[in-house]
């Protein structure tokens, strides 16, 4: 994982609001993919540090989760893609829950397998 930031210090507690965006940032991708994260983020960027990282990871992992995706159709016509897209929907799912329950302690959560193509 990355260095310890202010997010991960002891002394630090985000609020009930941070704590449900951060949360949201994570969970309703499951329903919209990538717009939600990407939403949030322009939203709440300058007003919260912490919701500002919490919605760039996620949708670095969404993009990432996409990319895989389409690179996985791709490799249908070899069948091995079949595979990869159920696995990949099995893998994105059950990080996304984990990141949101990171989110819900006010933790912060690296997916793994992500492409970091935003930076903060």
């Amino acid at each position: 994982m990355e260095t310890l930031d202010h997010f991960e210090d002891e002394d630090y507690l985000p609020n009930s609001d941070e704590k449900l965006m951060a949360l949201l940032c994570h969970i309703l991708p499951l329903a919209c993919g990538f717009i939600a994260p990407l939403v949030i983020y322009l939203v709440k960027k300058d007003e919260s540090p912490f919701v500002k990282r919490h919605a760039i990871e996620s949708l670095n992992f969404q993009i990432s989760v996409a990319i895989y995706a389409i690179a996985a159709a791709i490799l249908i016509i070899v069948i091995i893609g079949i595979f990869l897209l159920i696995g990949i929907g099995i893998l994105a799912f059950v990080l996304a829950i984990v990141a949101t329950v990171k989110a819900s302690e006010g933790k912060f959560y690296q997916y793994p397998f992500t492409i970091r193509l935003i930076k903060e």
